[in-house]
């Protein structure tokens, strides 16, 4: 992913946030909190876990008031026990407690992404494949959960429907016989010799049909036993490509064992559409 791309996507996101949070004015703070009262806020885990989304959360902060002092001790990818300082800021309390929800709603969240991928990243850490996220993302949020999975250790599948050509069943409906495949792929790679193809197999006579064909950078397992997956792994031969992806019905525990067949990647939607996020929180004490 483009450093530019992300950046710019982190600035829209915080502006929507802020604007969705502040409205026409933070009420409790402007009548409750005296304009002139001086605070510091140190940012802490409650728990352990792997860090995403600092930067973001600077961010906001620097968003609300360009004035606050923030001191940077933790960092994104960094690993993290209950009570450790993240970061620290200072400055006008009114501008800390207006940025602090939304600061911690997109730490929270991308460090829950981050956390759970380095739980997966290590069950399958003794084999050689490699773990993957999916386009099961949070509407808008994509390239900063995907930042989050590289952070938790994982790796990038496609971004979008653009980088990369994925034909599923779905796809397949029309025509679904290998010439007609054939043909498509031969079109795309022309038209676009930069995007690689991916071929979704639910079955072994698929993934032999789809091993015949030129231009097939992937192929797919859906929801294959262990058994069939190694049985696919042996039909390659001593070929490195196309390589294999096992997806769909994979779990923590199964993961170790799918990994062990020898297939190149393992795919996860769980890693960004259902992931908890980590509890991290904002400690203050207040300058008279």
């Amino acid at each position: 992913m483009e450093h530019t791309k992300v950046s710019d996507n982190m600035q829209e996101l915080i502006r929507l946030a802020l604007q969705e949070d502040f409205g026409d004015g933070d009420v409790t703070s402007n009548y409750f909190v005296p304009e002139d009262l001086q605070a510091r806020a140190l940012m802490r885990p409650r728990v352990q876990g792997v860090l995403s989304g600092v930067k973001v959360a600077e961010a906001v902060f620097r968003a609300v008031d360009p004035t606050l002092h923030i001191e940077v001790y933790l960092h994104d990818g960094e690993e993290v026990a209950p009570g450790a300082v993240v970061m620290m800021i200072e400055g006008k309390a009114r501008s800390i407690l207006g940025a602090e929800r939304t600061a911690l709603n997109f730490i929270q969240r991308l460090s829950g992404v981050a956390t759970m991928t380095h739980k997966y990243v290590k069950a399958i850490a003794h084999t050689s494949c490699k773990l993957l996220d999916t386009r099961k993302t949070t509407p808008g949020y994509r390239l900063l959960e995907k930042a989050a999975v590289v952070h938790g250790g994982g790796n990038n599948h496609r971004l979008g429907l653009y980088d990369r050509a994925m034909v599923k069943d779905n796809h397949l409906m029309t025509d679904g016989k290998t010439d007609h495949l054939q043909a498509c792929i031969r079109k795309l790679k022309a038209d676009k010799p930069h995007v690689e193809v991916e071929l979704e197999a639910d079955r072994l006579d698929q993934v032999a049909s789809f091993l015949q064909l030129e231009g097939v950078d992937y192929i797919l397992l859906d929801n294959m036993s262990c058994e069939d997956m190694r049985k696919a792994v042996e039909m390659r031969g001593p070929n490195r490509k196309p390589y294999f992806e096992a997806s769909g019905g994979l779990t923590l525990e199964t993961a170790p064992a799918a990994a062990e067949t020898g297939v190149d990647f393992m795919s996860f939607g769980c890693l960004t559409h259902s992931v908890p996020s980590l509890d991290l929180g904002l400690d203050f004490t207040v300058n008279r």
